[in-house]
C-alpha cells in the first residue's frame, strides 16, 4: 500500500472511531457529521467522501465489504461444508449473533438493534447483496433461479429478524434449520 492509500485509511479509522465512540458515548441521533469529523480533524466533506453513506455507514460501513466477505464465504468453504452452512457460520461471526464479541463491539450491535435509523441501513446493506448472493449460489449449484433468488432474499432478511430476538443465536440456528428443510440439497 503506497502512502496516499495509507492516509486514505488513516483517515478512515480516524473518522469510524471518532463517530464510534461519540455514538457510544450520546447515542446515534445526538451526534451531527460535523462533530464526528471534528473529532476526527478533518472536514465534513472529506467525511462524505469516505463514507457517502453518512452517519449509518460510520458505524456499518458499506455494500461491498459485506457483499465481498458474503461471497467469499460460499466460494471458499471447505468442500464438505454445505452453502446453508458456511452462510450460517458466517453470519454466526457477525453482529448481535458473535459468540465472543469485544465489549464495543457488543455496545455496536446494540446501538444498531435500538437505533431505528441503523437498523433500517443494516437491512438495507443485507438486502442489497441480493443479486450477488444469489449469483454465487448459482455458481455452486443447478437450483432453479427462482429457487436460487428466494433463498438469497431469505437468507440476507435473517440478520434484522433474528438479530433483535432474546437470543439472537439460537433464533439464527432456528432460522437456518427451517432453510435446511427448505432446501436439504444446499
Amino acid at each position: 500500500m503506497g502512502r496516499r492509500e495509507r492516509k486514505k485509511a488513516a483517515t478512515r479509522e480516524a473518522l469510524a472511531a471518532a463517530a464510534r465512540e461519540l455514538f457510544l458515548e450520546r447515542g446515534f441521533d445526538q451526534v451531527t457529521v460535523a462533530e464526528i469529523a471534528a473529532a476526527a480533524d478533518t472536514a465534513v466533506s472529506t467525511l462524505f467522501v469516505h463514507f457517502p453513506g453518512g452517519k449509518e455507514a460510520l458505524v456499518l460501513g458499506d455494500r461491498s465489504e459485506r457483499e465481498q466477505s458474503l461471497t467469499a464465504a460460499i466460494r471458499e468453504r471447505p468442500t464438505n461444508v454445505s452453502i446453508l452452512q458456511a452462510l450460517h457460520d458466517f453470519l454466526a461471526t457477525r453482529g448481535p449473533f458473535d459468540p465472543d464479541p469485544a465489549r464495543q463491539d457488543t455496545r455496536l450491535a446494540d446501538l444498531v438493534v435500538a437505533t431505528p435509523a441503523l437498523r433500517a441501513y443494516a437491512r438495507s446493506l443485507w438486502v442489497s447483496c441480493e443479486t450477488a448472493l444469489a449469483q454465487v449460489i448459482a455458481d455452486e449449484t443447478n437450483a432453479d433461479e427462482f429457487s436460487i433468488r428466494q433463498l438469497a432474499r431469505y437468507v440476507l432478511e435473517i440478520p434484522d429478524l433474528a438479530g433483535t430476538e432474546p437470543d439472537p443465536p439460537a433464533a439464527l440456528a432456528t432460522a437456518f434449520a427451517r432453510l435446511q428443510r427448505a432446501w436439504p440439497d444446499l
